[in-house]
């Protein structure tokens, strides 16, 4: 089995495709935080991966398309953004406090993590870009002396959580105001975080693709200085 799926140059991005699009089909039709593609998407390619005694790597040689799409994708963000532009103007110092904040608290908690659980520099090096998007995480974390690939893994479960519980959480907390809840989406969880701020409104949407940007931006220029503390 595994030696057919290894000559086939596109099984990868098909069987990724085709199990997003079923995921997605099924989170339309039962609304439950569970239930989430990405989620979905991660476990059955890793089953299928285990139980077809397929290597990683020839998956991501034929998958290699989507991770190459992540960064167009990111940029076509400022398109909500754009649409709008008037609330960004009125507010842009407090969506600028806002985001620089909750950038320093991220890597604040993770510093404080670190040092409780004795983790050596290395892994924190991998741990410390767990809320910008992949592929600045990607090339921060190898900049850094992170673990690449276990970085992208933080990611991706970073953004999964964020997905999961951000609804429940801002309610808990009585978070209301649309642009706050943007913010603290994009700030703290990316672009499945993004995900969510669209599904609660278009001015979340725009507020939390700008925080994307410069959360990252902020976090890469931070991370020698946090680094120094280990």
């Amino acid at each position: 089995m595994n030696e057919f799926l290894e000559s086939l140059d596109t099984f990868g991005i098909t069987l990724t495709l085709l199990v997003y699009i079923a995921a997605s089909w099924l989170r339309s039709k039962v609304h439950h935080p569970l239930v989430n593609p990405m989620l979905i998407t991660v476990v059955v390619l890793i089953a299928t991966l285990a139980l077809s005694g397929t290597s990683f790597a020839s998956y991501n040689n034929s998958a290699s398309i989507l991770s190459f799409m992540l960064t167009p994708v990111t940029v076509c963000l400022a398109v909500p953004l754009y649409l709008q532009l008037q609330e960004l103007r009125r507010n842009v110092w407090a969506i600028l406090a806002g985001i620089c904040t909750g950038t320093l608290a991220g890597l604040s908690v993770t510093l404080l993590y670190a040092k409780l659980v004795g983790l050596s520099v290395t892994e924190f090096a991998t741990l410390l870009p767990r809320s910008i998007t992949t592929p600045m995480g990607l090339g921060a974390s190898e900049k850094i002396g992170g673990i690449a690939t276990v970085t992208v893994a933080i990611i991706v479960l970073t953004g999964i959580w964020g997905n999961l519980v951000g609804r429940t959480f801002l309610r808990l907390i009585r978070v209301r105001e649309p642009i706050a809840r943007g913010v603290a989406l994009g700030t703290s969880s990316h672009g499945m975080g993004t995900t969510l701020a669209f599904e609660l409104g278009q001015v979340e949407g725009a507020m939390s693709s700008l925080s994307i940007a410069i959360t990252g931006v902020i976090t890469v220029a931070l991370l020698p200085i946090f680094l120094r503390f280990m």
